[in-house]
């Protein structure tokens, strides 16, 4: 791998995988494709970063991933573990007697991760930075929102996807050979096995891609025995089980990629099952495609690809359905939109204020992508108070199917003081 230092203004787009054990940067000049991941030892594709701190003993010193695991060895200091899962619990992390509020340490190990940068130019020149994560919520979303406000990236353009979204950012810019069937990614991580299934639906447009998840219990290659004769049977047992692992969901699908990603498939254990797998299928094995991913999908957020215009992804965490309402423009009934599919639940939201005049009915228009046709959904402002008000309209994703609107009366300029009303409604979508 190689990176070369950026010159004069150029800036960075930057994709984060963080995780509880491990985390990864990838990175790509501002306006060019090529994406690159960082690694922590020269010359080696040593992607993976510790996502652990280390407090020197005695001191206010901290250290991060490699090193922070290295003087915890020598025991010069205390390790600390989980970040990520620390962080979602929220609850003080007390060492050496002190308490820290577990997303400063969290945004702590952020900030100094940040700093390999340096490989490519330097943090300060940041333009863009996508967060991915294994899955998405809105207490890891209020988290992540924490850990950014923390670390001050002024100017920087902070946005957050699942690996799930990963996976699909990912193969929006591979040769769509290799996903015009269906492309299926195995994900090996200590003691589980997660599959990922990507299937397009080109009766629609945009093409409306979904992706099919599952996972697995499976033993952990690191659990191998060291004396030759037992290894032996232990790496034909793991070579069986991911074989019957495979065929469970490969079968029936007519699979045109498969990717093989994380350290469990970093020893050479696969015989059976990569036979299998390599049956009229190409298979690639790595271990960066979600921080890569990551990278792809905050460029599309900046410019979006001629292959980003013809789809759109539907993925578990992904609004499913156009959302806007009937207004009056110029005399005539047209429809105005307010929430977009494709756009991440927890992240969708949307307020604007309108008039109401000889009435008390605000009208949604929901239209699905899933199928089912438009239907409408009628908020009734029971006691309006008077015949025109301005009002201000809130809408805020509850959960992945359930849209929660929100009316409050702002009154009427001189004529009328708002009367202070609220209105709410819980709406399902699908």
């Amino acid at each position: 791998m190689i990176i070369v230092g950026l010159l004069g203004g150029e800036k960075l787009i930057v994709g984060y995988d963080l995780g509880n054990e491990y985390s990864q940067i990838s990175v790509a000049v501002s306006g060019k494709g090529e994406v690159e991941t960082l690694s922590q030892v020269a010359g080696a594709q040593s992607y993976n970063i510790p996502t652990v701190l280390c407090k020197r003993n005695g001191v206010n010193q901290w250290f991060y991933g490699r090193e922070a695991i290295r003087y915890a060895g020598e025991e010069q200091g205390i390790l600390v573990e989980n970040l990520l899962e620390l962080a979602l619990d929220g609850e003080p992390v007390v060492i050496e007697g002190e308490s820290f509020d577990p997303s400063a340490l969290l945004a702590l190990f952020f900030k100094r991760s940040l700093g390999m940068l340096s490989q490519a130019g330097s943090s300060d020149k940041i333009e863009a930075l996508m967060i991915t994560c294994e899955i998405f919520n809105r207490r890891l979303f209020e988290v992540l929102e924490s850990v950014v406000a923390r670390i001050r990236l002024v100017g920087v353009k902070i946005t957050f996807q699942s690996h799930t979204e990963s996976y699909y950012t990912y193969m929006l810019h591979q040769p769509e050979e290799l996903w015009v069937r269906q492309s299926v990614l195995f994900y090996y991580q200590g003691s589980r096995i997660k599959a990922y299934c990507m299937e397009c639906n080109r009766r629609t447009i945009p093409v409306a891609v979904f992706i099919e998840e599952c996972e697995y219990s499976f033993p952990e290659w690191a659990d191998l025995p060291e004396e030759e004769w037992e290894r032996g049977g232990r790496i034909e047992e793991l070579d069986n089980g991911f074989l019957s692992v495979a065929q469970e969901f490969c079968g029936g699908k007519a699979i045109g990629s498969v990717y093989l990603i994380g350290d469990g498939f970093s020893e050479e254990w696969m015989k059976n099952s990569l036979r299998y797998l390599c049956r009229d299928r190409r298979v690639f094995q790595g271990n960066n495609l979600f921080s890569k991913g990551a990278c792809y999908g905050m460029q599309e957020r900046l410019n979006v690809s001629e292959a980003g215009k013809r789809h759109v992804f539907l993925g578990s965490d992904k609004l499913k359905a156009n959302i806007g309402m009937k207004i009056l423009r110029q005399g005539e009934e047209t429809y105005y939109a307010l929430l977009d599919a494709g756009s991440s639940w927890y992240e969708a939201g949307y307020s604007t204020d309108a008039y109401i005049q000889d009435g008390n009915v605000i009208t949604l228009v929901i239209t699905p992508l899933i199928g089912g046709g438009s239907k409408t959904e009628a908020l009734e402002l029971e006691d309006f108070p008077g015949s025109i008000a301005r009002v201000r309209i809130k809408l805020r994703m509850e959960n992945e199917e359930v849209l929660a609107v929100e009316v409050t009366d702002l009154g009427f300029g001189d004529f009328r003081s708002s009367s202070g009303r609220v209105w709410r409604k819980e709406v399902r979508l699908y």
